[in-house]
């Protein structure tokens, strides 16, 4: 795929005029990460957007530098982009971004990229509805996370993935390549033990079935009823 014709598939940029996205397209660069690679540090400075081509990538913080325990913020697909607040305020990275899979990214600078909202206003109203939905997100898990016994803290996450990549049909989502239990932990802010034990309650419950790194909620609403 050409990058212009990827660059329209992206929300960010779908308003945009076919000689804008070519232009855009020429500006950036594409570039590949191995999976498990580092693609941004926590406190690295803020040059550039990054969007995902393909791949997928988490985005993770270390909690503090006594326990050095990883938390993982959220995980992106293709057509997701990152590295938008550093790049907005110029100051140091927020987060640390990892590829889970092979991954490319297709990377603006930022004076690149603040001339392209200067002259496509829908741009930063797009960014501007992008960041208040990822806002909102967040509310809502640290919420659900600090309010919630250990069965809920794991459903805010299931449910947080089927939102981020799972796939829906007839009321099942399927959540393909589920993360592995120490990185649901992490996300949920709990221990390895207590994912286990938790996946084992649901799919006793018929809430889940899992085969292998698959993952289904067999009733999507009935378990977002139950625990969102």
């Amino acid at each position: 795929m050409e990058k212009s014709e990827f660059l329209k598939s992206v929300p960010l940029f779908s308003e945009l005029d076919d000689d804008t996205l070519v232009k855009l397209s020429k500006t950036g660069s594409i570039k590949s990460y191995s999976k498990d690679s580092i693609i941004l540090t926590e406190s690295d400075a803020g040059s550039a957007l990054f969007v995902l081509v393909s791949g997928k990538v988490k985005i993770s913080r270390i909690s503090s530098e006594e326990s050095g325990k990883e938390v993982i913020l959220s995980i992106l697909n293709p057509s997701d982009f990152f590295g938008e607040m550093a790049l907005l305020d110029g100051l140091n990275r927020s987060a640390t971004v990892t590829a889970m899979d092979e991954s490319e990214v297709f990377i603006i600078q930022r004076n690149d990229f603040l001339d392209l909202i200067k002259d496509h206003p829908e741009v930063s109203i797009s960014l501007l509805q992008e960041l208040t939905q990822r806002l909102r997100a967040a509310g809502m898990k640290i919420k659900a996370l600090s309010l919630k016994d250990a069965e809920g803290k794991v459903a805010t996450v299931l449910l947080q993935l089927a939102d981020d990549i799972g796939r829906i049909k007839k009321g099942v989502v399927e959540i393909e390549k589920l993360p592995f239990q120490h990185e649901l932990a992490n996300m949920a802010g709990t221990s390895r033990e207590t994912i286990s034990r938790t996946l084992h309650s649901f799919a006793k419950k018929g809430l889940v079935e899992m085969e292998g790194s698959l993952l289904r909620i067999m009733d999507y609403e009935k378990f977002k009823e139950l625990y969102g």
